[in-house]
């Protein structure tokens, strides 16, 4: 051991007196439950480089001074505290990941990138423990480093020094009281911690520690939270069947944590890199760039441009509020694809949970019961009662989660989707646990009818109609910002256009195997670099490494707002979609269409605030609404949803024929004196392909409902 972990005493009171002496002041005054004294490394390193690096080689003997040295100076200004040291922020040259820490690092000040996803309940631990020798009745104190077993005096101090020098246990004259009331008990907790996904190599397990918490630090951390953690591993003896074995388990004293404030501070964005994404930024064509960069490999026909929009919309994001009366509004986008097998969905679906920070990937097939929102488990720290282990969504939180299958998860999860959407936040009362964990991430999920293929006659209806094909529920359509409707069809001239695209990216593969035997260089590795590539289809896109950084940058940096220009054009658009339907149905006696609903609202302020940040704008434009509600038409158009034309019995293609031929009637009589004959409305019809009969069917139905009458034979009029 050096020098300095020697004198570490003399060396802690010097850093306090000079450097701490505010903050031992506001330890005095009591002001905390725990008094705690925060000591931020690098203040350490600039105080004494040689004392700090010896903090890092000797954690445990040089921290347990320090407390004795604060507790000694509180003691010297008339307070016994209990005061905690907690050395945080430490070098970036002690951080390891969870699965590297080995011999090594054994009683050694290390940090790492971990995720928290389980914890115990809290259980007191004796610190300092006073025992009484029952034949003079000396106390004496001892400290109690080991949580594993208490320790207990061997012997009373001598006659000099006040006792009787008798010692305990066979053969001793004594026998020693623990005093509980006079011991020191302070709060532990067990916690268990997991490696950050995106660390883990493909293939390999996470890392998986349990760690042990204390004083303060109980109780601060929640199943799914991401912290920087800076613990001790400390070893013990496997023990099987009673005996010691030469094998050792490492578990972790946790010194201190940093919780991330900062989103997607796992991605690294030099200088230069932030000038190439703002020159980026100002480019014309950044929407159809943005659009190639999704899935490059997926051929783009017809709706997939559109799907891919979206999907780039959806890595942006819009921006989650809290309100002063304490609700939220969501900020994440949700986007439900539904189609036949083999349209690429589960290919979207992955690359968009590989190209977002903090993505992950699940399929509803292969999630266990609560694998996508939380499990209770019995506790594995001891006592064997239920503990929470978070799932997919938790885990995912301020990030994006791709749920394949969706229609294949079990009934359970699917009744706690619906709050995990919305309030993205998911309630669990499961084993004698309520809790609730936030879950605030944008789902793309994918679904396939349970048929095997949609029905064709969903080609003319709505899109509830192919939703129900699905077996979800129909409240949690509703969820999701857009819907897009993927069909397998047949045309000839984009069949070829496929075909040969699939052709190519298939030949332009390096095969696995050579890459295995680093005979060929992996192509994801030459593509880090690269901000630009060109695809096979000739079209140039953003290289995902890049993408990725362009994607944290601007969700880190602009939070856009919308101004009442933008305001006054979505009200419009809404206004007018819920008027458009009214008239027609308004004396059928049947409940009116509604064909767009309040949460359309606040989709379309998401999607703006989307293509806002796309462009890194710290203020929506008319640009962003016009973007937002053009890819909001289009799936509505695509789709023909009108929310509740389930119940209303009439088909989408019925309604718009019964719109257009009311608008001809209403243009004619607006030229006409309010009269429109047959003849003059059949000739209109047939410029929009509508034939004879339908016209005749339409107006007779507008004449029973009462919305049409007839002055004469074939002239009619509104009422």
């Amino acid at each position: 051991m050096t020098m300095a972990a020697h004198d570490s005493s003399a060396r802690w009171k010097t850093f306090f007196l000079e450097a701490k002496e505010t903050e031992i002041f506001t330890l005095l005054s009591k002001q905390s439950n725990t008094p705690t004294l925060e000591v931020p490394f690098h203040e350490l390193e600039a105080f004494d480089p040689d004392f700090a690096e010896d903090i890092l080689q000797f954690p445990r003997t040089i921290l347990d001074t320090g407390k004795e040295t604060l507790r000694h100076i509180c003691r010297e200004r008339g307070e016994d505290l209990d005061v905690i040291l907690r050395v945080g922020e430490l070098p970036r040259d002690s951080r390891r990941t969870l699965r590297e820490i080995g011999s090594a690092d054994i009683e050694k000040l290390r940090s790492s990138d971990v995720q928290v996803i389980k914890i115990s309940e809290i259980k007191p631990r004796m610190h300092i423990a006073i025992f009484e020798c029952e034949s003079c009745g000396v106390r004496q104190e001892l400290i109690q480093s080991n949580e594993r077993e208490l320790k207990e005096p061997i012997r009373c101090p001598p006659t000099d020094q006040g006792g009787c020098g008798e010692s305990a246990g066979r053969g001793g004259a004594t026998r020693f009281q623990l005093i509980f009331e006079v011991s020191r008990l302070i709060n532990n907790q067990w916690i268990e911690i997991q490696e950050l996904p995106e660390s883990v190599e493909s293939g390999a397990q996470p890392g998986r520690a349990k760690v042990l918490l204390e004083g303060d630090l109980v109780n601060k951390h929640l199943p799914g939270q991401r912290i920087v953690a800076n613990m001790i591993p400390v070893v013990y003896s496997e023990v099987i069947k009673n005996k010691k074995t030469p094998m050792f388990d490492i578990i972790y004293h946790l010194v201190s944590s940093e919780h991330e404030s900062v989103p997607f501070t796992e991605i690294k964005i030099t200088d230069e890199e932030e000038e190439q994404i703002i020159s980026i930024s100002q480019r014309e064509d950044l929407l159809a760039l943005m659009q190639n960069s999704i899935a490059p490999s997926i051929f783009s026909t017809g709706v997939m441009n559109f799907v891919k929009r979206s999907l780039a919309l959806q890595l942006f994001g819009g921006v989650s509020r809290r309100n002063p009366d304490g609700t939220r509004t969501r900020g994440d986008i949700h986007i439900l694809l539904m189609g036949d097998p083999g349209v690429a969905k589960s290919q979207l679906l992955t690359y968009v949970s590989e190209l977002s920070p903090r993505g992950k990937f699940a399929s509803g097939g292969g999630v266990s019961g609560a694998g996508l929102t939380a499990a209770a488990v019995r506790d594995t720290f001891a006592d064997g009662r239920f503990a929470l282990e978070a799932g997919v969504l938790p885990l995912s939180d301020r990030g994006l989660a791709a749920i394949d299958e969706f229609d294949k998860i079990t009934p359970d999860d699917r009744k706690v989707m619906h709050p995990a959407m919305e309030q993205q936040k998911i309630d669990i009362s499961k084993g004698g646990i309520t809790a609730s964990l936030p879950s605030r991430c944008a789902i793309v999920a994918a679904a396939n009818p349970k048929s095997g293929r949609f029905s064709k006659r969903g080609a003319n209806t709505s899109v509830l109609r192919s939703f129900s094909e699905t077996g979800l529920e129909a409240p949690l359509a509703s969820r999701f910002d857009i819907i897009w409707m993927l069909r397998d069809t047949v045309k000839a001239e984009t069949d070829e256009m496929i075909a040969k695209h699939i052709l190519r990216s298939r030949t332009k593969g390096v095969p696995e195997a050579l890459i295995d035997e680093f005979v060929e260089i992996d192509p994801t590795e030459k593509e880090k670099d690269l901000v630009f590539k060109i695809g096979v289809d000739g079209k140039e896109h953003l290289t995902q490494a890049f993408l990725r950084k362009y994607i944290a940058y601007s969700k880190r940096n602009h939070h856009p707002d919308i101004d009442d220009d933008v305001m006054a054009m979505i009200l419009e658009y809404y206004v007018s979609e819920r008027q458009s339907f009214g008239r027609e149905d308004q004396d059928e006696g049947e409940s009116n269409v509604v064909p767009i609903t309040a949460r359309a609202l606040e989709a379309l302020i998401r999607l703006t605030e989307a293509h806002a940040r796309m462009y890194l704008r710290s203020e929506a434009i008319a640009e962003d609404a016009k973007v937002a509600l053009a890819v909001f038409k289009h799936w509505r158009e695509e789709s023909g949803i009108e929310d509740e034309s389930e119940y209303s019995g009439v088909t989408v293609r019925q309604r718009n024929t019964t719109s257009i031929i009311m608008s001809i009637i209403r243009d004619i009589c607006s030229e006409n004196n309010n009269v429109a004959t047959i003849t003059s409305i059949y000739n209109r019809a047939i410029a929009k392909k509508i034939d004879e009969f339908t016209v005749d069917k339409t107006v007779q139905q507008l004449r029973q409902s009462g919305t049409l009458y007839s002055s004469k034979n074939d002239e009619y009029s509104f009422v």
